[in-house]
């Protein structure tokens, strides 16, 4: 079946079903999920975010002296730093697919585009309403957050590892962030969709059925608190602050690119990058189903994981028919 094809009036609907990554396979596949985790999780953009955290720690970061004590004038610079990059990232994507339209529809999800006359958001404007949340509220308790790690180890209250004394062990962290991010992600995603919680706060992230590049952290202040423990880890595990710094991004800024709607970006000369997950589109498309992430398959285990073809969707239906008569 045709790329072609796979695009109806209810939007792009990738060719292939979602699978379990090989490095979960059994009996174990080394050279499938050695390939998977090259070409899959770090290619193209979790190297592109390594890459950014280490220029960002050797030049857009205050030194270790400075963070030894808190002070709000470096902390403040934190902020700048990374809604600066956030908007960048974001506002580049939404440029080139929402306000340029250099692919037009190809490979869009949803058919439709933003709202921009909607009572749901602030101003009646999505995507207004998606930056003020995750420049005002994201990026202020994500830079907290982030501002507080780093304090932690410049102050010496978490030993702080340096590359020339444990490469190997640092090196397994870089990787360690996209599992432990994914895996933090289900399990604070499950504690949101609890009725109390999803009220009070994420039900304003679940307004955006149809996402966006500044869907990806706009969020009730409420669930950033919630989100942003990601860090917490590296106050009982030291690491280096690139790894903090990589955490912050792959929580803050990955996700304008999981969210921006697309499967693909078509760039020039007809190449493609990977961009919007499926997996999650699934899930702000039908709420009940994939809340996790496809690196650390939680989902398959509690059967919530939904492989987006038409028998996936009718064991969905069916599931919510039986809820409903319990």
């Amino acid at each position: 079946m045709s790329e072609q094809s796979m695009t109806s009036r209810a939007g792009y609907q990738p060719p292939d079903p979602i699978e379990v990554p090989p490095l979960y396979a059994w009996p174990p596949r080394p050279a499938a999920a050695l390939r998977w985790l090259a070409t899959g999780l770090l290619f193209p953009w979790g190297l592109f975010f390594t890459v950014l955290a280490v220029v960002t720690w050797h030049y857009l970061t205050p030194s270790l002296g400075t963070m030894a004590t808190l002070e709000p004038g470096w902390m403040a610079l934190i902020w700048l730093r990374n809604a600066a990059l956030l908007t960048l990232v974001a506002g580049g994507l939404h440029w080139w697919l929402y306000i340029r339209r250099g692919q037009d529809k190809a490979y869009k999800f949803n058919t439709h585009w933003l709202a921009t006359n909607s009572r749901k958001f602030l101003w009646g404007n999505q995507v207004r309403d998606n930056m003020f949340w995750s420049l005002v509220s994201g990026c202020t308790l994500w830079s907290l957050f982030e501002s507080l790690t780093l304090w932690m180890y410049a102050s010496g209250h978490v030993p702080l590892v340096r590359w020339s004394e444990a490469p190997v062990y640092l090196s397994l962290m870089v990787v360690g962030v996209f599992f432990w991010s994914t895996f933090h992600f289900y399990l604070n995603h499950r504690l949101l969709h609890w009725p109390p919680l999803f009220r009070a706060a994420h039900e304003l992230h679940h307004r955006n059925a149809n996402t966006g590049p500044w869907t990806g952290i706009s969020m009730h202040p409420l669930e950033h608190i919630i989100y942003f423990t990601v860090f917490l880890l590296w106050w009982v595990v030291p690491v280096h602050p690139v790894i903090v710094i990589l955490t912050g991004f792959y929580q803050g800024i990955s996700p304008s690119v999981s969210h921006s709607g697309f499967d693909q970006l078509v760039l020039k000369g007809a190449k493609r990058v990977t961009a919007g997950d499926q997996f999650h589109h699934l899930h702000h498309r039908y709420f009940h189903v994939n809340f996790g992430n496809t690196p650390t398959p939680v989902d398959k285990l509690f059967g919530s994981w939904h492989d987006g073809t038409p028998e996936a969707h009718s064991a969905f239906k069916n599931l919510l028919r039986a809820r409903r008569q319990w």
